[in-house]
C-alpha cells in the first residue's frame, strides 16, 4: 500500500515537467492513456468478454461509479494547472471524512465521537488554508474549490460501493474505465487544439498507466487483505510524498498557510484512524 500511494504522489511534479500541454488537453491525455491501459490490464486479468459483460450488467451504480471516477480525474488534473500540488493534495485528504458524512446520512453509519471531533478539526484546517488564499490569487482560491470535487465524488463512489459489498457477483472494477473513457471523452472538445509535445505525450502516458492504472489495480487487490482504516491511515502518505516531490522535483514550497492547514487535517484523520484501530484492538 506505501509502494502504491508513492506511485499516486508522482502526479503533482510530473505535471510540473510538461513543456506544452495545459489544463483540459493534460486531463484529456492522462484519461486517455488510464483508459488503454486499463483495458490492455484488465483484459489480460479478466478476458474482453467478461470486461464487457460486467459493464452491461452492472446496472445504473457502476455507471454512476463510472461517473464519480471521471470527475475525479478531470477535476484532480485541472486543479494542478491551477494551483499548488500542496493545496491539491491537502484538499484531497478530505475524502475519508466527507465520505463518513455522507454515510452517516445515506447508509445509517453511526459516527463515534472521535469522527466529529476530527471532521471539525480538519475542516478547521481547511477554512484557515481558504481564508488565507481569499486575499491572495484567485486562480488559487479556484484551484482548490475545483480539488474539493475530488474528495466529494470520492466519497459518493466510496458510498456506492458499501451499497453493494454485499453482492458477492459484484464487480465494480470495470467502473474505473468507465471513469477514463469519460473523462476522455468530456474533455477532448475541450482539449483541441492540441499543444502537447512528444516530450509531454511520454510523461502522460507515465501517468495514465503507472501514476493511475496500475496503482489502482494494486488497491483494489489490497482491499482484499487489509483493513479499511490501515488503508485510509496509508493513504494519507500520498499527501506527504506528493508535497515533497513538488519541493524537491519542481522547487514549488507550499505556502505557510498551507502547511498549517495540511497539518491540522492530516492530525485530525491520522488521530481518528489511530484511535478507531486502538479500540478495536482493545476490544
Amino acid at each position: 500500500m506505501i509502494f502504491t500511494t508513492l506511485l499516486w504522489s508522482i502526479a503533482g511534479v510530473v505535471t510540473r515537467q510538461l513543456e506544452a500541454a495545459r489544463s483540459f488537453e493534460v486531463t484529456f491525455w492522462r484519461s486517455g492513456f488510464n483508459a488503454l491501459a486499463l483495458l490492455v490490464l484488465l483484459s489480460w486479468l479478466r478476458g474482453p468478454a467478461q470486461i464487457l459483460r460486467t459493464i452491461r450488467d452492472g446496472g445504473r451504480i457502476i455507471w454512476l461509479s463510472g461517473l464519480c471516477w471521471a470527475v475525479m480525474y478531470t477535476s484532480f488534473m485541472v486543479a494542478l494547472t491551477l494551483t499548488s500540488v500542496a493545496n491539491v493534495l491537502v484538499t484531497m485528504a478530505l475524502g475519508p471524512l466527507i465520505t463518513a458524512l455522507l454515510a452517516r446520512f445515506t447508509l445509517g453509519h453511526r459516527l463515534p465521537a472521535r469522527t466529529w471531533g476530527a471532521i471539525a478539526l480538519a475542516g478547521a484546517g481547511i477554512a484557515w488554508m481558504y481564508g488565507q488564499q481569499l486575499s491572495g490569487d484567485s486562480r488559487h482560491l479556484l484551484g482548490t474549490v475545483v480539488a474539493l470535487a475530488v474528495p466529494v465524488s470520492a466519497a459518493v463512489n466510496w458510498t456506492l460501493l458499501q451499497s453493494r459489498r454485499d453482492d458477492p457477483g459484484s464487480d465494480m472494477l470495470p467502473a474505473v474505465l468507465i471513469g477514463a473513457t469519460l473523462s476522455a471523452l468530456v474533455t477532448l472538445p475541450l482539449a483541441w487544439p492540441f499543444q502537447a509535445s512528444a516530450h509531454d505525450l511520454g510523461l502522460l502516458a507515465l501517468l495514465g498507466s503507472v501514476q493511475l492504472a496500475i496503482p489502482c489495480l494494486i488497491a483494489v487487490s489490497l482491499a482484499r487483505v487489509l483493513p479499511a482504516a490501515e488503508m485510509s491511515l496509508l493513504g494519507l502518505l500520498e499527501v506527504i510524498f506528493g508535497v515533497t516531490w513538488a519541493w524537491l522535483g519542481a522547487g514549488e514550497t507550499p505556502e505557510a498557510s498551507v502547511l498549517v492547514g495540511g497539518l491540522l487535517v492530516l492530525a485530525a484523520l491520522a488521530g481518528n484512524e489511530w484511535l478507531g484501530m486502538r479500540r478495536r484492538l482493545c476490544a
